[in-house]
């Protein structure tokens, strides 16, 4: 069962990430015109600054492949971790209505490096001296 959860969890948060990845790459859909405005000014500049945008949304999609495939799980996480707390952050303070969102997405990451091994023992392993 337990291995179930773990796979669950893992392609769940890959998709996201993947998926999330993709449509910012490939400007598949068009931003929301009824974004709050200091969200708007948070991600004209991300997009002004010209590569810290597309960087960013090239990271999900390489590591949420990593999370799908199952290859380097450890090494996604932790690059993905930075990324994951900034989506939240954002999430709480410019745009709270994507906050459940941002707390499930969370609570997957820190379910799969914490908690669900094989991951959990490389994870850890990072905060021993």
């Amino acid at each position: 069962m337990k291995n179930k959860i773990r796979i669950a969890a893992r392609l769940l948060l890959g998709f996201v990430f993947f998926a999330s990845g993709l449509v910012g790459l490939l400007n598949l859909v068009p931003t929301p015109p009824d974004l709050p405005e200091k969200l708007q000014a948070f991600n004209a500049g991300m997009m002004a600054a010209g590569y810290f945008f597309p960087l960013v949304k090239a990271t999900e999609a390489v590591c949420g492949l990593m999370l799908l495939s199952g290859y380097f799980v450890p090494l996604a996480l932790v690059v993905l971790a930075p990324v994951m707390l900034n989506i939240f952050l954002v999430h709480a303070f410019l745009a709270p209505s994507g906050v459940p969102l941002a707390l499930i997405m969370g609570g997957l990451m820190i379910y799969l490096s914490f908690f669900a091994e094989p991951y959990a023992s490389t994870i850890k392993s990072l905060f021993r001296k």
